[in-house]
C-alpha cells in the first residue's frame, strides 16, 4: 500500500512523461512530431503546408511542444526551423523510434509527407 509521500514521488518522477504524452495526444501535434521524426529539421512554413493549417496555429502547437521539451528551434532571419529535441527520458527515446516507424501506412501521414516533399520553404 502506498503512503502519501510515495504517491507524490511517483507523480514527480512521471511528470516529464506525462507532459510528453499530453502534448502528443492532440492530433496536429502528433502529425507534426511524426513529420519531424521522419524528416529532421523543417521550417514552420513547410510544416504548415504539410498539415494544411495556418502558420500561426502550427507555431502555437510547436511552442507547446517546445515547452514540453519535445522540439528545439533555431531562427534563420525571419524563419523558424524545428527539429525533435534530444531525448531527456527513456520514454522520449522510444517515442522517437515509434514516430519514425509506427505510422508508415497511415493515410494521413502519407498525405502529410507527400505535401511536405512538394512544398519549398519561402526563404
Amino acid at each position: 500500500m502506498y503512503i502519501y509521500a510515495d504517491i507524490i514521488w511517483i507523480f514527480i518522477i512521471m511528470d516529464k512523461e506525462t507532459k510528453i504524452l499530453k502534448v502528443l495526444s492532440e492530433s496536429n501535434r502528433l502529425r507534426l512530431a511524426i513529420l519531424l521524426a521522419r524528416e529532421g529539421e523543417v521550417c514552420v512554413c513547410q510544416l504548415a503546408a504539410a498539415v494544411d493549417e495556418p502558420e500561426y496555429k502550427v507555431s502555437r502547437h510547436l511552442g507547446i511542444m517546445r515547452a514540453a521539451g519535445l522540439v528545439t528551434a533555431r531562427r534563420e532571419g525571419t524563419w523558424m526551423y524545428y527539429t525533435l529535441a534530444e531525448p531527456s527520458c527513456p520514454l522520449q527515446s522510444h517515442l522517437i523510434v515509434f514516430l519514425k516507424t509506427g505510422f508508415n501506412s497511415h493515410p494521413t501521414v502519407k498525405a502529410d509527407r507527400k505535401l511536405l516533399k512538394q512544398v519549398k520553404c519561402r526563404t
